[in-house]
């Protein structure tokens, strides 16, 4: 990453998007104190996790409409898709709760199969 003032590479230890350089690049885009507040907010968020849910309401309310637009919605699947795909491939938490569910289920596969007591 370059830094701001000196123009030189910040250190190997410094991840990705942490920082206020990128913030203060989109903040310039703000209309208002009220978006300006609002991409503060927004940049402390970590994960898809939001941006999941808004795309299941929003894919869950294009199939209850009474004239379906289905290329829209196959775009919908798709890009929630690659969203849940992204998260699972970049969140330590989300490998960590893949890695329990699949034990979790791995047990109880195995519970079936084998019941205690028999």
């Amino acid at each position: 990453m370059i830094t701001e003032a000196k123009g030189q590479r910040s250190g190997a230890g410094e991840a990705r998007g942490q920082g206020e350089r990128p913030l203060r690049f989109y903040a310039r885009t703000a209309k208002n104190e009220a978006e300006a507040i609002e991409l503060k907010e927004a940049a402390e968020v970590e994960g898809l996790e939001g941006e999941i849910a808004v795309l299941r309401v929003q894919l869950r309310a294009a199939l209850k409409k009474e004239k379906r637009d289905f290329p829209v919605i196959l775009k919908g699947v798709e890009v929630l898709m690659k969203a849940v795909a992204t998260e699972y491939r970049l969140s330590p938490r989300a490998r960590k709760d893949l890695a329990d569910n699949f034990a979790a289920a791995m047990n109880s596969i195995g519970d079936q199969l084998l019941p205690v007591g028999r």
